[in-house]
């Protein structure tokens, strides 16, 4: 699936919620920040995911979804979904709200 094709169906689920947030280009593909906090974004031909970590080993159970690896270490709290696995509206809407639900978690980073 296209990135920009799948960057555009998470904003307008975002643009639906009625939700604020902002669109960048990072790690090669379209991150979608909520309260200034890296919610999802598009990477590497699927999506990365931030997740509560406590879901972490339940959510990777489900069809696409795998660990996200960075150096070569698994970053618990960031899924990564391949196109099956979000393909429907009803699964990439899944995704969308298990990251709505961490968001207000996560803390700032403090960094502008």
């Amino acid at each position: 699936m296209d990135n920009h094709l799948t960057a555009d169906r998470i904003e307008n689920l975002l643009h639906a919620k009625g939700l604020e947030f902002s669109r960048k280009r990072m790690f090669g593909g379209d991150c979608f920040m909520l309260d200034d906090k890296m919610l999802i974004g598009t990477y590497k031909g699927g999506i990365m995911a931030r997740v509560d970590p406590a879901e972490n080993e339940t959510l990777l159970n489900r069809h696409g979804a795998s660990q996200m690896i960075h150096g070569g270490k698994p970053m618990v709290g960031y899924v990564f979904l391949e196109p099956e696995g979000y393909e429907q509206d009803t699964d990439l809407a899944f995704w969308l709200e298990k990251c709505l639900e961490f968001n207000p978690k996560v803390k700032k980073n403090g960094k502008k």
